[in-house]
């Protein structure tokens, strides 16, 4: 039996590697890389089955008060036409998506301090009254009232990532808020009953492989319902402009099949930034581990102004043609639509 057979038998035993453990797998080339896949595949069939759950994503505002280093829709990005979408658009996006086989709605949006908790609150009624779907918020970081608020409101989940568990690196490309405050939002999260997602860049300038790893250590101690992870993508209008993609792109894929092995109930989604990466990066996400495909709804006419990343796919279609081509993709996977909500199977 080889080193990295070895390693992956004591991940599936539930031993906790070292950081130094992961960096290593991290490193895996060959046999042994497409050992560490199919064992990932191997568990997510298992412990998740076969069922594809779709999350229809609709950003519906690029308006944003933060200044994030990596992302395309910063406040001080002037090259951006900014836009909200009216309460009932949204409401009737919605609609749209369970048409199109969605289990759950998405709604995300910039830091934007116009769509306040009452705001949100209406929305979340009227989209679970009108079509039952679970809700998922990513909104960027809330106060623990507020969050009581709106899941008192109806909203299933949320979705925060921490994006890097370097303090330094944090405080770097973050300059409007601290990795503390961002964890203790996630506490509250947890602490006031919400499925949580969460999750960090994968290869941020600056990042080593040791960090990647203590990343995903620190994915699993949080207990996460949902793990959302994605390559760093340069933004040409960012100040982290022409910042270079990790020389070794497995190392992406590595880190969400290293996810699954010590999360083996855990939703993980084939993020859409995979597609930008390579053109079939969900596909090989969804055999590397991944369980969930977010499609976006969006309206066309936004599109293509909610780009926290270049190159983003799918800005030309609709929500209709998006559905259409995420059930041809499943297909040819020989993997099927996941019925209803898809709620966390995590012992709560």
């Amino acid at each position: 039996m080889n080193a990295t057979q070895e390693q992956l038998n004591r991940l599936l035993s539930g031993a906790t590697p070292s950081a130094s453990e992961l960096a290593s797998l991290l490193k895996a080339q060959g046999k042994a890389r497409d050992l560490i896949y199919t064992a990932a595949d191997d568990l997510r069939r298992k412990t998740m089955g076969d069922a594809v759950y779709l999350r229809g994503i609709i950003e519906f505002s690029n308006v944003c008060k933060n200044n994030c280093w990596y992302c395309g829709i910063r406040c001080d990005n002037d090259n951006v036409a900014r836009y909200r979408m009216a309460t009932g658009e949204i409401v009737e996006t919605a609609k749209n998506a369970k048409l199109w086989g969605c289990g759950t709605v998405v709604l995300q949006s910039g830091e934007d301090t116009y769509f306040t908790a009452d705001i949100l609150c209406g929305l979340l009624r009227r989209i679970k009254d009108e079509t039952g779907l679970a809700v998922t918020l990513s909104v960027g970081v809330r106060t623990r009232g507020e969050l009581a608020q709106m899941k008192a409101a109806g909203c299933d989940r949320y979705l925060l990532r921490f994006e890097t568990t370097s303090n330094a690196l944090f405080s770097a490309i973050h300059p409007d808020e601290s990795f503390e405050h961002r964890v203790q939002c996630l506490t509250d999260l947890r602490d006031l009953g919400y499925q949580v997602g969460s999750g960090f860049m994968i290869g941020l300038p600056g990042s080593t492989l040791e960090m990647i790893a203590h990343d995903i250590l620190f994915a699993t101690r949080l207990k996460l319902d949902m793990i959302g992870c994605g390559p760093f993508l340069s933004h040409p209008d960012t100040p982290l402009a022409e910042k270079p993609l990790i020389e070794d792109r497995s190392v992406y894929y590595k880190t969400i099949a290293l996810l699954r092995l010590l999360n083996p109930t855990a939703h993980i989604p084939a993020t859409t930034a995979f597609d930008a990466l390579e053109p079939d990066g969900r596909n090989l996400v969804l055999t590397r581990g991944a369980n969930v495909f977010m499609p976006n709804v969006t309206p066309g006419k936004y599109r293509r102004l909610y780009q926290l990343y270049p190159n983003k796919p799918c800005v030309d279609e609709d929500g209709a043609a998006c559905a259409l081509c995420v059930r041809g993709r499943l297909a040819s996977l020989g993997r099927e639509i996941g019925a209803g909500p898809g709620h966390s199977v995590r012992e709560p």
